[in-house]
């Protein structure tokens, strides 16, 4: 599931952009924009919002004000032109403040605390576990992707590499990320930058694991962990 957002801004020329970053992240969904804080009440009242982008200084209502306003306001993010409304609107519990202009990576940052949020305050919905695939954006389209046919997940800084059985996939995604969609039964993080699947393990002999060929490390803090899953599940391959 995406989490549904909001933005509101009065200058054009940031609601395109805010808008456009908001497409470009796999689990966000914009319900709506609008150039006012006033005009954001009937759209709060229609429609399920779980996440706030919103501006501070705006003509009538300001974005502090309107969020005070609030009995039981959406997470929020304040995305302002001005650094000095820091203190206060921190007060107000919002996920975090960005100061225009606003790159995506620092935008991804943010949005990514505010799905750790939710994640833990809903008990986490984007993960569906009675599914055996799971969905990943690679360019421009959304893959379905088995289970079955993942061998490994490698961290390549804000992009992972899913190497399957025939494939290679790449998609801008944290390693973090990506371990969320994946049922921990059957995946393990066995080292900062790896993630594998527990029974596609042909080999495990010191600090390397061997998957279809390649030789991944295990870091010393999971492998009593790793060696007790696979080996007392009988989960390794038998040669």
């Amino acid at each position: 599931m995406k989490i549904p957002c909001l933005i509101i801004d009065d200058e054009p020329f940031a609601q395109k952009g805010m808008e456009e970053y908001v497409r470009e992240t796999d689990f966000l969904e914009l319900v709506a924009t609008c150039d006012s804080a006033v005009k954001a009440y009937s759209i709060l009242h229609k429609e399920a919002v779980q996440l706030i982008l919103l501006d501070i200084d705006m003509p009538k209502l300001s974005g502090i004000e309107f969020l005070r306003s609030l009995k039981n306001p959406p997470a929020a993010i304040f995305i302002t032109a001005y650094s000095q409304y820091a203190l206060e609107s921190y007060e107000l519990d919002i996920i975090d403040y960005l100061v225009k202009p606003v790159s995506f990576q620092r935008f991804c940052k943010a949005v990514g605390k505010a799905r750790d949020f939710l994640s833990k305050k809903e008990g986490d919905p984007w993960v569906v576990k009675e599914e055996n695939y799971f969905f990943l954006k690679v360019n421009s389209k959304f893959e379905k992707i088995a289970y079955e046919e993942v061998l490994f997940v490698e961290a390549l800084q804000n992009y992972v590499s899913v190497h399957l059985r025939h494939k290679k996939l790449i998609s801008y995604l944290t390693l973090s990320s990506l371990e969320k969609q994946l049922p921990p039964e059957h995946f393990m993080r066995v080292h900062k930058s790896y993630l594998v699947a527990l029974n596609k393990i042909d080999t495990l002999e010191g600090n390397v694991i061997a998957i279809g060929g390649q030789q991944i490390p295990v870091s010393r803090s999971t492998k009593e962990q790793l060696m007790h899953r696979v080996v007392a599940s009988k989960l390794v391959k038998r040669q």
